[in-house]
C-alpha cells in the first residue's frame, strides 16, 4: 500500500513540474531554438592563430595549411636543399640471376624414371651439399631393347664359361704350355667378366643424380617418385641465396668505361652491386653487364626484375634528396613538398634523375635552402 502511494506522489510531482515549465513563457514556441547550430570557432589562417584547434586543409592557391600538431601526428620531416655537382647516372633494366660460380643444374642424362634419394624426393628450399645424392635415375627401355640386352648378356655368359674353362686347363698344364698362352687366356676371361658385369648393370641399374654445388634447391619442377623424364630435361636447380648476381642490358656500349659504382632497386629493397664485367656481343641490341650483389640478401629471388642505377664519371648540377621525397601530383607529374612557412607547404614540380637506389638528384624546381619534406610527402598529397 505504501509503495502504491509513493509511486502516485512521484507521478503527481512530475506532472506539476511539466505544467510549470509549459507556462513559464506563455504560448511561445521554442522548438526552433534547439535546432540552431552552435557558432563556429573563428580561425585566422593568415596569422596561424585560432580560437579553437584548426584542421589540415588545402588553401585556394593549392598550398596546404598544416598545424604544428598535425605535422607531429603525420611524422613530417624536412631537409634543406643543397645545390652542387652530382654524379650523373644511367638507369638500366636488369634481373636477378644465380652466381655462375656457386649455382648448378641437374639434368637427365637419358630417358628414365626418377626414384627418391636417401633423404626422399628433393623439394624447393631444401639445403644440399656438393656431391650429395639427390635422386636416382633408372633408364627406361622398350621390350625389344631389354630383350636384346638379355640376349647379349646370355652370349657373354657363354663366352665367359668357355674362356674360364680354357684358362683353367692352361693353368693345369703350366710348363707344357707357353706362358703367353696362359696369360692370354686369363686376360680374355677377365675382360669377359667385366663386359658381363657392365651389361648386367645396364639392365636394371639406376644412375645417381648428384648435387653439383652447395646451396638451396630453388626449383624441383614438381618431380614425384616414378615420374618419367626425357633426356637433357632439367630436374633440379641449385642456388646459393647469399651469392646472387644481377644482369643488366646497356644500350650504350661504352658505359663500362665510365662506370664508377652501381646500385639496384627491387621494389622497396635496395641492393649494393659490384661490377664484374660486360660482354662484347650485343643481345637484343644491348650489351649485357654483370654485377654481383654485395652482402647476403634474402629479400630477392632469381628472375626478379630490378632497376639498376649506374653512376658514371660525368657530373650534373642539382640537389640530392631521398627518393621518399618524391610524390605524384596533378596528371601524374613528379613533385616535392616544400615547407615555406611554419604551417604552410607548397608542392613544387621538379625534374629528377636517380643517383642511387635511395636518393635522387633534383635538377630543376628547387632553390638553395628550400626545406624539402623527406618523410610524409605521400600523406600531404592525399589532402583534397
Amino acid at each position: 500500500m505504501k509503495a502504491t502511494q509513493f509511486r502516485f506522489l512521484a507521478v503527481a510531482a512530475s506532472l506539476a513540474l511539466v505544467a510549470n515549465g509549459a507556462l513559464a513563457h506563455g504560448d511561445e514556441d521554442h522548438s526552433k531554438d534547439a535546432k540552431k547550430p552552435a557558432p563556429a570557432a573563428s580561425t585566422n589562417v593568415a596569422s596561424g592563430t585560432s580560437a579553437a584547434p584548426a584542421a589540415l586543409q588545402r588553401l585556394a592557391d593549392g598550398s596546404l595549411f598544416v598545424p604544428k600538431s598535425v605535422q607531429r601526428q603525420l611524422g613530417l620531416r624536412t631537409q634543406p636543399a643543397r645545390l652542387g655537382d652530382l654524379a650523373a647516372t644511367v638507369e638500366l633494366n636488369g634481373k636477378v640471376i644465380p652466381d655462375p660460380n656457386t649455382s648448378g643444374r641437374v639434368q637427365a642424362m637419358y630417358s628414365g624414371s626418377v626414384m627418391p634419394g636417401p633423404k626422399g624426393m628433393p623439394v624447393s628450399g631444401r639445403k644440399v651439399a656438393k656431391g650429395e645424392v639427390l635422386a636416382w635415375l633408372r633408364p627406361t627401355a622398350s621390350a625389344i631393347e631389354r630383350g636384346n640386352q638379355k640376349a647379349q648378356l646370355a652370349e657373354l655368359e657363354a663366352q665367359l664359361a668357355i674362356a674360364d674353362g680354357r684358362a683353367k686347363r692352361f693353368e693345369q698344364l703350366e710348363g707344357a704350355v707357353p706362358q703367353k698362352e696362359i696369360e692370354s687366356s686369363r686376360i680374355e676371361r677377365d675382360a669377359l667378366q667385366k663386359r658381363r658385369a657392365f651389361v648386367s648393370a645396364s639392365i636394371d641399374s639406376a644412375e645417381p643424380l648428384l648435387a653439383p654445388a652447395t646451396g638451396v634447391i630453388s626449383a624441383s619442377h614438381h618431380l614425384v617418385a616414378g615420374q618419367i623424364v626425357d633426356a637433357r630435361e632439367v630436374l633440379f636447380e641449385i642456388v646459393d641465396p647469399d651469392r646472387l648476381a644481377v644482369e643488366a642490358l646497356a644500350y650504350d656500349a661504352g658505359i663500362g668505361a665510365t662506370l664508377i659504382s652501381a646500385t639496384a632497386l627491387a621494389e622497396q629493397t635496395s641492393l649494393e652491386l659490384k661490377f664484374v664485367g660486360g660482354g662484347r656481343q650485343l643481345r637484343e641490341q644491348a650489351l649485357p653487364l654483370l654485377f654481383r650483389i654485395v652482402g647476403a640478401n634474402s629479400m630477392v629471388a632469381v628472375g626478379q626484375p630490378v632497376k639498376v642505377i649506374v653512376r658514371t664519371a660525368h657530373e650534373i648540377k642539382g640537389a640530392a634528396v631521398p627518393r621518399t621525397a618524391l610524390t605524384k601530383v596533378g596528371a601524374g607529374e613528379t613533385a616535392v613538398w616544400v615547407h615555406v612557412e611554419a604551417e604552410r607547404f607548397v608542392a613544387r614540380k621538379v625534374r629528377q634523375q636517380s643517383l642511387d637506389a635511395g636518393n635522387v638528384a633534383i635538377a630543376d624546381g628547387l632553390h638553395e635552402g628550400d626545406r624539402v619534406v623527406i618523410e610524409g610527402a605521400g600523406l600531404l598529397s592525399q589532402v583534397r
